[in-house]
């Protein structure tokens, strides 16, 4: 069943109205997603690697985990449960830690019109990687990397065809704000 999304104004204030996300992206409507990076105390980010069947940047290396906002739902709520359904981690709102909202609007060839705010949290990873269970159709695989290897990896984006490369900037930002929770 296809998800019903509120819309909210290119200011990112709700205007009350909701529609399925199919419209939400044939029309541009403006819309909230809920981001999640995973952090370990060592100085690791959990990495998704978006599933070959995606729509937009199949089988690139992205955020921990990500989604929309469903119609209704707070953004924290969003988070909690898009952990759950795409890594099968349960965690509460207190273990996430708010670090901005980022726009970004894009428009692609297939004709989709995304124009999200990323509400952006981050968290400390407390289990092994080996016991996530990476969602089917969302997430490929997941793996750990330094904050070094992520700088590295980052530094060749236009061209490596590992992240999705219009990012680049706030990839920057969160490794950044990672690096303040592990010192």
């Amino acid at each position: 069943m296809e998800e019903h999304i509120d819309i909210v104004t290119k200011m990112g204030v709700s205007t009350g109205k909701t529609a399925l996300k199919s419209e939400i992206h044939s029309k541009g409507y403006y819309h909230n997603t809920a981001h999640i990076w995973f952090y370990t105390k060592s100085g690791q980010i959990l990495l998704a690697q978006r599933a070959a069947s995606k729509t937009i940047y199949p089988l690139l290396w992205d955020v921990s985990v990500a989604g929309h906002v469903d119609a209704g739902e707070t953004i924290k709520e969003a988070a909690i449960r898009e952990i759950q359904e795409e890594i099968g981690l349960t965690i509460t709102e207190t273990d996430l830690q708010k670090i901005g909202v980022f726009p970004c609007f894009q428009s692609y060839d297939n004709g989709i019109v995304d124009n999200e705010f990323h509400h952006t949290y981050i968290t400390e990873l407390q289990v092994a990687i080996e016991t996530l269970k990476p969602q089917i159709g969302e997430v490929e695989a997941l793996q750990l990397v330094t904050i070094n290897q992520f700088k590295q990896l980052l530094e060749n984006s236009e061209n490596n065809l590992y992240f999705v490369a219009s990012n680049r900037t706030y990839y920057e930002f969160v490794i950044n704000t990672i690096q303040t929770y592990i010192k």
